[in-house]
């Protein structure tokens, strides 16, 4: 497994400083956008072994006497019930999420702002459940003209229109569930009534991605790229950075592009046009100074990258993807020249597969690098397979041992198809969750299948890889057991519908 190359702490603590800091610049008022996610980092903790998923709001913790959140999201996401991948729940059950755990930290949660809100069904229900629950939350509208018409944007009938949000602690921080949900529009439409009301708030920017201290293209940040493939995300050199001060930095196309506009309303609200002079200035980035080890952080990225090309490669044949953001992963590991065999698992369970006369099968890495195969029987599909027979090689019992007999699983798959219609589906075998159920019905009275069990949380972190789309159940509890899942982009049968 991949050697650790990330210091945590430090990277907290540097973090923790500069934040501080840039407070200090302003009036005591720093409306902060949080890049990224606030919670399960997990992209982060891939391409740079030892960053810990959490470690955004273990640092926010830190801070709690001094911080307040408030969370955005947008109406639109709302209605298209727009789906977190890496969690498979909506935008808007995800931030409800987030604020238990944020309370559970005792943090304080200000509020929620929906954002682009013109009356969408779906919005008007999620508010409706913010009544019942009596969580307050603000409504921003579409503003005529956004994001050019910055004389418009900047005025009583653009930002003065938004309700203005009460807050008291010297750092808000402004978050969501995932792009798109309107965090710049809501800082800065803050900044500007705090301008109206003699104060001169700060903005600035939490990021991760890219380090704006390593090379352009350092695999860190190429990793980045290909996460971000499908909003044709693309990494450059900061221009206005090195322009005013002569030092190569690196952002991406989005920041940079937007920093006129953005420049130009924090210009007209504070009359200050040296707020900030490059995209870079905004944002608070500390992560390049956390790298200790830059060979395994490189190697680490290289995998995500792989990681990144089969997801997508694989959304593509279910019409989830575009082939224009494989292409753009493909066209990152050649800049590389990463092959998609240097994924450990993936000539394994391919190898498998071809042994077995082309069924499907599954390959896992252990934390002590071996890899385990699996394969798809009339019982099980080929990940359950694969994830049993990992299970028996970390309790050290015997290849022949059947965990479970057939006399246990042949009944749950009877219940599947008979009373619960699994035989009018492609896949009416016993997925993840069934066989994870009745394992731990029969490790009550057996030793041997208790013995197994315990060896289960040892596969989080474990890389998987399948020859076969897996169907939902078997992808949703690898994914909940934090394993890190690939497929090839085939289906396991040649029905239309597969779950």
């Amino acid at each position: 497994m991949l050697k650790k190359g990330f210091n945590n702490q430090l990277y907290v603590d540097k973090q923790r400083e500069n934040i501080l800091k840039r407070i200090a610049r302003f009036d005591g008022k720093l409306y902060l956008e949080f890049g990224g996610k606030l919670f399960d980092d997990f992209h982060a903790s891939r391409v740079l072994p030892g960053f810990e998923p959490d470690a955004k709001i273990k640092m926010l913790c830190t801070l709690r006497e001094h911080v307040e959140i408030i969370f955005c999201i947008s109406a639109e996401n709302i209605e298209k019930s727009k789906i977190r991948a890496d969690l498979g729940i909506s935008y808007d059950m995800d931030l409800l999420r987030q604020i238990d755990l944020v309370k559970s930290m005792n943090i304080e949660v200000n509020s929620i702002v929906i954002t682009c809100y013109s009356g969408q069904h779906a919005a008007n229900q999620f508010m409706q459940v913010l009544d019942a629950r009596g969580i307050k939350y603000y409504i921003h509208k579409p503003i005529p003209g956004y994001p050019h018409n910055v004389d418009y944007i900047v005025s009583d009938n653009g930002y003065g229109s938004n309700p203005y949000i009460e807050t008291s602690k010297p750092l808000v921080v402004v978050t969501a569930p995932g792009p798109g949900s309107g965090k710049l529009a809501t800082c800065l439409s803050q900044v500007y009534h705090e301008s109206k009301r003699g104060i001169t708030a700060g903005y600035g920017k939490y990021e991760t991605f890219p380090i704006w201290n390593l090379p352009l293209k350092h695999p860190v940040n190429l990793a980045y790229e290909a996460a971000t493939a499908d909003l044709q995300d693309v990494n450059m050199i900061d221009p206005f950075h090195l322009e005013q001060y002569g030092e190569t930095t690196v952002n991406y196309n989005r920041d940079v592009e937007a920093f006129p506009i953005v420049h130009r309303i924090l210009t007209k609200i504070t009359g200050n046009d040296k707020f900030y002079c490059s995209p870079t200035d905004m944002g608070v980035n500390m992560a390049g100074y956390g790298i200790f080890d830059e060979e395994a952080c490189c190697e680490a990225s290289r995998q995500e990258i792989l990681r990144r090309y089969f997801r997508a490669a694989s959304d593509h044949k279910q019409g989830k993807e575009s082939a224009e953001t494989v292409e753009k992963i493909r066209s990152i590991m050649e800049q590389l020249d990463i092959k998609a065999e240097e994924r450990p698992v993936v000539l394994p369970a391919r190898r498998k597969s071809n042994a077995c006369n082309n069924v499907p099968a599954a390959a896992i890495q252990l934390p002590d690098g071996r890899v385990i195969t699996g394969k798809a029987t009339k019982l099980m599909s080929a990940s359950s397979g694969a994830m049993l027979n990992s299970i028996k090689v970390l309790a050290d019992i015997p290849k022949s041992t059947l965990l479970m007999s057939p006399a246990v699983l042949e009944p749950l798959l009877t219940l599947k198809n008979e009373l619960l219609g699994g035989s009018q589906t492609s896949n009416s075998v016993l997925k993840a969750d069934d066989v994870l159920s009745a394992l731990y019905i029969c490790a009550v009275t057996d030793p041997t299948v208790k013995r197994a069990v315990e060896q289960l949380p040892k596969l989080r972190g474990c890389e998987i890889h399948s020859t076969h789309i897996l169907n939902s159940g078997d992808e949703s509890i690898l994914r909940k057991m934090r394993m890190n899942i690939t497929t090839d982009p085939h289906f396991t049968s040649e029905k239309l519908y597969n779950v």
